[in-house]
């Protein structure tokens, strides 16, 4: 699936879409601080006929931003995993790769997509590196991660977000690896404000999203649908092509 052409929103477009986004947030951030527990009653993580879905989500957000991906994955079929020990994912994204594949491995999680916001996005190409994660996930989706950084990082004083600065250290390693760039679908933002570099990735699969905003797409139907759309893509291409499973 190739990069799409979307217009370019106008001035007045984008700043509704900002005022959207970040009700958006609000409204998650309160679900997630008075919510406990699993991904809700109505999602049973271990069960259901397809292929697994690990979700990741984005610096400062629990899974629970992710809930309406959730949610519409588990009733196409999918059981869907989520990571508590991520917290609010404000830890550098080496150590999140590494919860991340150490979950992988306790749970022993085969044929694996990884759908994952913003920094998620990083921490899953991140955890690529390790060879028994790639031999356990099959494809990446990620929505609006800034893969070549943001410039707005600098500007701010907060570790947890000056990483994502281009020049910093992780995102400059995350740009030279670019073998695994083939697993990954970037889904971005026709405008995002949080990442004016956008979120396209070299070698990777990208498409343009119609919505405005960094984390409204979550939410999104439109959103929904592709993801589905390209797991069932991504499904396709690798029966029968399962990669070996690699020591440790």
């Amino acid at each position: 699936m190739a990069e799409s052409p979307t217009a370019s929103p106008g001035r007045a477009q984008k700043m509704w879409g900002w005022v959207l986004d970040y009700g958006y947030v609000t409204y998650w951030t309160a679900r997630a601080v008075v919510g406990r527990g699993e991904p809700g009653k109505l999602l049973h993580p271990h069960t259901g006929p397809r292929s697994p879905v690990l979700l990741i989500p984005g610096v400062f957000e629990s899974w629970r931003f992710m809930q309406p991906v959730a949610e519409h994955l588990y009733r196409q079929g999918h059981p869907v995993h989520v990571l508590h020990q991520l917290g609010w994912n404000t830890g550098a994204i080496p150590d999140m790769a590494a919860t991340v594949s150490e979950y992988l491995e306790r749970v022993d999680l085969d044929d694996v997509t990884i759908v994952a916001h913003s920094k998620g996005g990083l921490i899953a190409k991140q955890a690529l590196a390790h060879p028994g994660t790639l031999a356990r996930v099959r494809h990446v989706i990620s929505i609006n991660t800034p893969f070549s950084g943001s410039r707005y990082a600098s500007l701010l004083v907060l570790p947890s977000v000056r990483m994502f600065a281009p020049n910093g250290l992780v995102i400059r390693a995350l740009t030279l690896e670019t073998a695994v760039n083939r697993r990954i679908s970037s889904l971005y933002s026709v405008f995002d404000p949080h990442i004016p570099e956008t979120s396209h990735l070299d070698g990777a699969e990208n498409i343009i999203l119609p919505t405005i905003g960094h984390f409204r797409p979550l939410g999104a139907p439109h959103t929904l649908k592709l993801i589905m759309a390209i797991l069932k893509t991504s499904s396709s291409r690798s029966t029968g092509h399962r990669l070996p499973r690699h020591p440790g």
